[in-house]
């Protein structure tokens, strides 16, 4: 199965168990009163809605390119996944944060709570499902780093948005659980209103998170280095290549890299070989990486290739 394939399946298993809890939710909310069942039906309906919008990322990401976009239309993937994290912090915590608000300031007990208690419970086993299918994707694709730092060098938002969001509706869950059973067992009604505006707090954060990683996408971040690190190798065993200088990478999706390479070629050669060598180099870099849909060759010493690098340097580093 494709990288690809996995991620529609990770989102389809996510949107199939946030429908049946965002209803069940709402109809605890109906009966009991609970303000913090009412946020988390909110939480689940907003993760329904961003499983519809990875869908669609993924499924305008996958248009072949064009005469408008002639690297391919993996962006729109990045883009849907920063309108995701503005639904969860405009839509999710705002909802959740004004319904705790209300309740603190007028706490009315909650009645039939044993419905909360069964809606929670049939929730956290659909989330943990959700969850664990998502985390054993997330493992497969990480390989040997850590977590945060695969979170933060990953290419395709679908799999660690969705973890994420899961991880968000467990901790949401548990916050309900904890503010539905304080208020019953303390007589507090306004842990109720607590425990809303507890949940606004953990979606807010989980947007932002996945706000700044979708934002770094959107802008255009380097591949991974070792995209690079193949492509140099290839150039230097190019026996009509004097020297690879370097390499500059940028992911235009998931699963398309666009790359660029400063390299020396040997004096003799004719613009004809020249040209060979280049179409060489980019069919075994294709070869060794289908991702790359794109390499750039740039002729050029050693002593300019470091000098230009060193000047960008030097103005990244000014004040």
């Amino acid at each position: 199965m494709s990288d690809q394939s996995n991620s529609r399946f990770v989102v389809h298993a996510a949107l199939a168990g946030n429908l049946i809890i965002a209803l069940s939710k709402f109809v605890a909310a109906a009966f009991s009163g609970s303000s913090a069942m009412w946020s988390e039906g909110v939480h689940s309906t907003v993760d329904s809605v961003n499983e519809l919008l990875l869908l669609y990322g993924l499924h305008r990401a996958s248009a072949p390119p064009d005469r408008t976009h002639p690297f391919g239309h993996g962006r729109e993937l990045y883009f849907w996944s920063f309108i995701v994290a503005l639904l969860v912090l405009a839509v999710g915590a705002g909802v959740a944060l004004i319904e705790g608000v209300l309740r603190l300031r007028n706490p009315v007990p909650d009645t039939d709570l044993w419905l909360n208690y069964v809606v929670l419970g049939v929730a956290a086993v659909f989330e943990g499902i959700s969850w664990s299918i998502a985390l054993r994707e997330f493992r497969a694709r990480k390989g040997s780093l850590g977590y945060f730092q695969a979170f933060r060098q990953s290419k395709d938002p679908t799999t660690f948005t969705v973890l994420l969001e899961d991880s968000a509706a467990l901790l949401g869950l548990a916050i309900a659980f904890l503010g539905i059973l304080g208020a019953q067992l303390l007589d507090a009604p306004w842990l109720d209103g607590a425990a809303s505006i507890g949940i606004a707090a953990v979606l807010a954060a989980s947007a932002l998170l996945l706000a700044r990683e979708s934002k770094g996408l959107l802008l255009g971040e380097p591949a991974h280095p070792q995209v690079g690190e193949a492509i140099l190798a290839i150039a230097k065993e190019d026996p009509e290549v004097r020297s690879a200088n370097g390499v500059q990478t940028m992911q235009m999706g998931p699963n398309q890299i666009v790359a660029m390479l400063s390299a020396e070629f040997e004096d003799a050669l004719t613009t004809p070989e020249v040209e060979a060598c280049v179409n060489r180099m980019e069919a075994r870099a294709r070869q060794a990486n289908p991702a790359i849909v794109a390499l750039f060759v740039k002729p050029q010493t050693a002593e300019v290739c470091q000098a230009r690098r060193k000047a960008m340097e030097d103005k990244s580093d000014a004040p």
